[in-house]
């Protein structure tokens, strides 16, 4: 049997397997790696293996950057690996799955936010316009 990636950690064959985040960094600078697991209530489980970071914060560029091994989540999944929903919204936006519906929500909620921002600022060049 290959050893994986990273991780290495002794794994029941047919146990439940998720795909999920693990957080790393400091406490104002958080950094995330996807990694496969057993799904148990424990969260001191090892990792079986690593499959992708993810680096929330922006850049000196406005990016966010993510990495990902679409061959070894594929092949998880294949395996049955339950994915969460966090890891399931950033494959979304990346195009492995179909965007998931809490990404729809967000968007709407950024327009909605958008929009009322908008009108705050009209309402207030407005009143400025009558006061002078």
């Amino acid at each position: 049997m290959p050893f994986p990636a990273s991780g290495g950690a002794a794994y029941s064959k047919f146990s439940a397997k998720a795909i999920r985040f693990v957080r790393y960094g400091c406490s104002n600078r958080p950094f995330y790696h996807i990694v496969v697991m057993e799904k148990h209530k424990e969260q001191k489980k090892s990792v079986i293996e690593q499959v992708g970071t993810y680096d929330p914060l922006s850049n000196q560029y406005n990016e966010k950057l993510i990495s990902l091994n679409l061959e070894r989540i594929k092949v998880w999944i294949g395996k049955g690996a339950h994915i969460s929903t966090p890891v399931a919204t950033l494959l979304g936006l990346s195009g492995f799955l179909p965007i998931h519906p809490s990404s729809y929500m967000q968007a709407w909620r950024n327009r909605m936010a958008a929009e009322k921002a908008k009108m705050v600022e009209l309402d207030k060049k407005e009143a400025a316009s009558v006061n002078s």
